[in-house]
């Protein structure tokens, strides 16, 4: 079973940052890609962002050119850096990756005060 561990939420004011991690239990290049999601309170999960193997970023619209998905080869981690927040990126941001199946890691709140 893979395991997807994430951290970095917190509390942010708006336009502030924050840097979220994900680390697999397995090596992250295993995975045909990688991407992280979040869902807002009363809200259905949303994709916010995807890496393929090859590294290849696709971004949803809310957040081009303010989030940057990357990867980290020599530490096997997938991180998402997130710039001039907004109270509506406010929610649970979830590690995603998929590999015949999908794997979900246990989310990290984020909170963004206006």
């Amino acid at each position: 079973q893979v395991q997807l561990v994430e951290s970095g939420g917190g509390l942010v004011q708006t336009g502030g940052s924050l840097d979220l991690s994900c680390e697999p239990s397995r090596n992250i290049y295993s995975f045909d890609h990688m991407g992280w999601y979040r869902q807002a309170p009363g809200k259905q999960r949303e994709v916010v962002a995807t890496l393929t193997q090859s590294g290849l970023p696709v971004y949803a619209d809310a957040v081009k050119g303010r989030f940057t998905i990357s990867r980290n080869n020599a530490k096997n981690t997938l991180h998402l850096h997130m710039n001039t927040l907004k109270p509506e990126d406010t929610g649970v941001y979830y590690c995603y990756a998929y590999s015949r199946v999908g794997y979900w890691g246990q989310g990290t709140q984020v909170t963004v005060s206006s």
